[in-house]
């Protein structure tokens, strides 16, 4: 059995927000509420999307009409996995349960020691 550190990715929704900063702060936020305290050792972060035309990275925000999406970075360490794809379906399982309707995907699975 291996262990793993799993980064997912997911898609927040913030409505009634003004600036980037806030919809950041507004999902981070709320997904650290429903983690905790059950899922305290997962980490939350603001993904990061690259500028297609200078390729220049940027927070994961898009603001329309007071709303935003905020791409989320979540990460967990998976412990005697089988795999790396069975340590991405207990992450995917973990975190999804306490994050209901929120779409997650899986960016990175690594092994460590």
């Amino acid at each position: 059995m291996t262990n793993y550190h799993v980064t997912l990715e997911a898609a927040w929704l913030v409505r009634d927000v003004q600036t980037a900063d806030d919809a950041i702060g507004v999902a981070i936020a709320e997904a650290g509420k429903r983690l905790n305290p059950q899922l305290d050792f997962v980490e939350v972060d603001v993904g990061t999307t690259f500028c297609p035309a200078c390729n220049e990275p940027f927070g994961s925000v898009f603001i329309a009409a007071n709303t935003a999406i905020v791409g989320l970075v979540l990460e967990m360490k998976v412990f005697d996995a089988e795999s790396a794809e069975h340590a991405s379906r207990i992450a995917k399982s973990v975190i999804g349960r306490a994050l209901r309707d929120v779409p997650l995907n899986v960016v990175d699975v690594e092994e460590f020691e």
